[in-house]
């Protein structure tokens, strides 16, 4: 059985990209990044998840994590993706200022058609692409992927320009939007 793109051992660290279904761009607003983030920071209390980096794009998240002894870190994503998927979905049908909602719903309902796991709508992508970082130069470059990913993409001149990413927490002396362990002498 193949290892790629699975979480394959608990106590190990790695690089995880979730996808907005379509790469639609829905993390352009405040009150869908919110969701998001507060299901992580439940995660985070809650279920055992331990972030390490991370950066959300306007349709895409990377994080590197961990989780705590006992934990499960397949489950934990798999609880933030179906929890946040249902709550998404229902702010997008429910906000009023959302000039999108017809594309966005139509590009969500035509992916859950295609899936057997869903009835209706799909908003993430299947996998996580979980990377088991096993040595410190794939956890560095990992780190660094992750933190300049704004600054490819050109909406920012500098990774702790962008807010929703913990390059706050690891370039300037602010603390970002979500609790970070930052690994020493990985």
């Amino acid at each position: 059985m193949s290892t790629k793109y699975k979480f394959v051992d608990n106590t190990a660290v790695y690089f995880t990209t979730s996808t907005v279904v379509g790469w639609s761009d829905v993390f352009t607003r405040d009150i869908y990044r919110d969701i998001l983030l507060d299901s992580i920071k439940h995660c985070q209390q809650s279920q055992g998840l331990v972030i390490h980096a991370w950066v959300l794009m306007t349709n895409h998240l990377h994080t590197i994590c961990s989780c705590r002894k006992g934990k499960e870190l397949g489950a934990i994503w798999r609880n933030i993706k179906s929890f946040t998927a249902m709550k998404l979905i229902d702010a997008i049908i429910n906000n009023p200022k959302e000039s999108r909602r017809e594309g966005l719903l139509h590009t969500f309902e035509q992916a859950g058609q295609k899936s057997s796991s869903n009835t209706r709508f799909k908003f993430w992508e299947h996998e996580n692409h979980p990377v088991l970082l096993e040595t410190t130069t794939m956890y560095n470059q990992r780190l660094n992927y992750t933190h300049y990913n704004p600054v490819a993409a050109g909406f920012v001149a500098e990774p702790w320009h962008w807010l929703q990413s913990s390059a706050t927490d690891y370039f300037t002396d602010k603390k970002g939007l979500l609790d970070i362990v930052v690994l020493e002498g990985f």
